[in-house]
C-alpha cells in the first residue's frame, strides 16, 4: 500500500517565471532593499547620536526602524535569490522559520504602532505630565511587552501550523511562506485553523486599527484648543504616524481578516507590505519631521531646509 511521504520542502510560485521580467524585478527590489537598510539604519544611528532625540517618541521610532529592517529581511533576500533561480524551493524548516519571524515582526510592529499612538496622545493631551507618564522605565516596559506579545502571537500560529500533516501538494502560491497559503497544502481539513487565524491575526489588526482611529479622533478634538503653531506640529506628527498605520494595517486586515482564499491582488498587497512600507517609513518620518531634519543635517553635514 502506498503511503504518502511527508513534505520536506515547498516550491514558491514567486512573482514571475519570465527570465527577463525576473531580472527587472531583481534590479528593482535590490535597490529597494538597500534603500530600506540605509534609510532605517540612518534613522537609528541619528537617534542614538543626537541627544536632543533621546525622547520617548524617537525611542519608539528607532524601534520601528529596527523592526522594519528585520521584517523586510525575513522575505526580501530570499525573494531576490529566487528571482535569479529557476527552482524556487524552500525547506520545510526554512518555511516554518520564515513564517515565525514574519508574524513575530509584523505583530510586534502592530503593537508598537499602537503604543506610538498612545505616546502621541499623552504628549498632546497631557503635555504637563508627559515626561512623568512616559518615563524611561515605562518606555522600556512597553517595548518589552510588545516583543513578548509578538512572540506569543507567532508561537500560537506556528504551533497550530506545524501540527498539520503535509504530504503533498507542496506549491505555495506566493513568493514567501505565510500561514494562509501554507495551511491550504495540509492533507486534512483546516477550517478550524482558518477560523482561529482570522480570530487571532485578523482580530488583532482590526482592534488595533480601531483603537488607533479612536485615539487620533481624541487627539484631533483636543487640538481645537491649541495655538496654530502647536496645531501644525502636532498634526504633522499625527499625519505621519497615521499614514504608516494605514499602510501597514491595511495589508494585515486585507490578508488575515478573511478565510484563506486567494485573490489576484494578494501578491501585489504582499509586495507593498514587505518592501514598500519599510521604505516609506523613513521617508515619511524624516520629510515630515523638523527635528529629524535638523539631526540629519548635523550628522551628515547636509544643508537640509527646515521650517522656522
Amino acid at each position: 500500500k502506498w503511503i504518502p511521504e511527508d513534505v520536506t520542502e515547498f516550491i514558491l510560485v514567486g512573482l514571475s517565471n519570465n527570465p527577463e521580467t525576473q531580472q527587472v524585478l531583481f534590479a528593482i527590489f535590490l535597490v529597494v532593499y538597500l534603500l530600506i537598510l540605509a534609510g532605517n539604519l540612518l534613522i537609528i544611528i541619528t537617534i542614538l547620536l543626537d541627544q536632543n532625540l533621546h525622547t520617548p517618541m524617537y525611542f519608539f521610532l528607532s524601534n520601528l526602524s529596527f523592526i522594519d529592517i528585520c521584517h523586510s529581511t525575513v522575505t526580501v533576500p530570499k525573494m531576490l535569490a529566487d528571482l535569479l533561480s529557476t527552482e524556487k524551493t524552500i525547506s520545510f524548516e526554512g518555511c516554518i522559520a520564515q513564517m515565525f519571524f514574519l508574524h513575530l515582526f509584523a505583530c510586534t510592529e502592530i503593537f508598537l504602532l499602537t503604543v506610538m499612538a498612545y505616546n502621541r496622545y499623552v504628549a498632546i493631551c497631557n503635555p504637563m505630565h508627559y515626561l512623568n507618564v512616559m518615563n524611561h522605565k515605562v518606555c522600556l516596559l512597553l517595548a518589552g511587552t510588545i516583543w513578548v506579545g509578538g512572540t506569543i502571537h507567532s508561537l500560537a500560529l506556528i504551533g497550530m501550523t506545524i501540527r498539520l500533516p503535509f504530504c503533498g501538494p507542496k506549491v505555495v502560491d506566493n513568493f514567501f511562506c505565510d500561514v494562509p497559503p501554507v495551511i491550504k497544502l495540509a492533507c486534512t481539513d483546516t477550517y478550524v485553523i482558518e477560523v482561529l487565524i482570522v480570530s487571532n491575526s485578523g482580530l488583532i489588526s482590526v482592534v488595533c486599527f480601531m483603537v488607533l482611529v479612536v485615539s487620533y479622533g481624541v487627539i484631533l478634538a483636543s487640538l481645537h484648543t491649541r495655538l496654530a503653531a502647536g496645531q501644525h506640529k502636532a498634526l504633522s506628527t499625527c499625519a505621519a504616524h497615521l499614514t504608516v498605520v494605514t499602510l501597514f494595517l491595511g495589508h494585515c486586515i486585507f490578508i488575515y481578516s478573511r478565510p484563506s482564499t486567494s485573490f489576484a491582488e494578494d501578491k501585489v498587497v504582499s509586495v507593498f507590505f514587505m518592501a514598500v512600507t519599510p521604505l516609506l517609513n523613513p521617508i515619511i518620518y524624516t520629510l515630515r519631521n523638523e527635528d529629524m531634519k535638523r539631526a540629519l543635517n548635523k550628522l551628515l553635514g547636509w544643508k537640509v531646509e527646515t521650517k522656522k
